[in-house]
């Protein structure tokens, strides 16, 4: 009775959880309202003839010129949710491209699949940036929560070849900066900070279990394989980190460590720990700001 309930709190915290746009995963997902003078492509396959979830929306700007893009990474704890989810549509208005992508869920193929994926789709952004006015020199990601994990695997592995897999293999999925919104980073670690009360992730059911097809702490090398800060170097992108005080899902002590990587490693990152809030749906206006103005930073906006 006790894992029923939790895992009934844990998908309610989930799904409340997503900080942008407010779409729900469902079988027919309801699609984002676009800003006027925008389009979008939807449903662009980033592999050819693959897997129903290996695509992504295209939601381009109203004007002429080249754009930076936002590369979005929807969370769902590695079980669920869609590429409709937590659309920056915002930043659609201030002149960004943003490509908001899904990926394959746990129950669908194991890691590494999930950052292959997000690779592939950055690799099939850059192969198309001439069709698509997009600036190959100026990509960011951004994700929430498992979407958070993806977006931090994709700015610390963009100088090893592991995860490059498929198609358009000549084109480089390095990206120029990362917003990293409470995403997990040492699974191993997050059941000795966890809240009480908080989710208990060394189970055998645990979304990072399942994410790494066993329990975590049996299958430590592979579970090690799966965090970021294992492949943190001098050449990383510029990181914003987000992370409520009181996560009961993800504790803040994850983004702590990623944080610690990178100074260490000489990365320039930016850390804030949203005061008392728990997983996503800040409320705190630092939180917007920091976003803003770290992308206008780091990929350079038409005017």
């Amino acid at each position: 009775m006790k894992t029923i309930v939790q895992t009934a709190l844990v998908l309610t915290l989930l799904l409340a959880s997503q900080p942008l746009a407010s779409a729900q995963p469902s079988a027919a997902p309801r699609q984002p309202t676009l800003p006027e003078g925008a389009n979008c492509h939807r449903d662009l396959a980033y592999v050819p003839d693959g897997h129903e979830r290996q695509k992504l929306d295209l939601y381009l700007p109203k004007g002429d010129g080249v754009r930076p893009l936002i590369i979005n990474i929807h969370g769902g704890a590695f079980r669920m949710g869609s590429k409709e989810q937590g659309v920056p549509l915002e930043c659609v208005r201030q002149g960004y491209a943003v490509a908001s992508i899904n990926y394959r869920l746990s129950q669908h193929a194991k890691f590494p699949a999930q950052i292959q994926d997000c690779k592939a789709a950055v690799r099939w952004l850059r192969a198309h940036a001439t069709e698509y006015r997009l600036d190959p020199d100026h990509f960011a990601t951004w994700g929430a929560s498992a979407g958070g994990h993806l977006a931090a695997m994709l700015g610390t592995t963009g100088d090893t070849r592991e995860f490059e897999v498929g198609a358009n293999l000549d084109h480089s999925s390095r990206v120029q900066a990362v917003v990293d919104y409470f995403g997990p980073t040492d699974f191993l670690q997050m059941d000795k900070h966890r809240p009480p009360n908080g989710m208990v992730h060394d189970t055998a059911n645990s979304p990072e279990s399942e994410l790494i097809g066993g329990a975590i702490q049996e299958n430590k090398a592979l579970t090690a394989s799966a965090n970021p800060i294992t492949y943190v170097t001098p050449a990383d992108p510029p990181f914003l980190i987000c992370h409520g005080e009181a996560d009961p899902l993800v504790p803040n002590h994850q983004s702590q460590l990623l944080e610690a990587a990178l100074k260490k490693a000489g990365v320039t990152v930016t850390f804030y720990t949203v005061p008392g809030a728990g997983h996503g749906g800040f409320k705190d206006p630092k939180v917007s700001q920091l976003t803003r103005d770290f992308l206008r930073t780091h990929l350079k906006p038409s005017p």
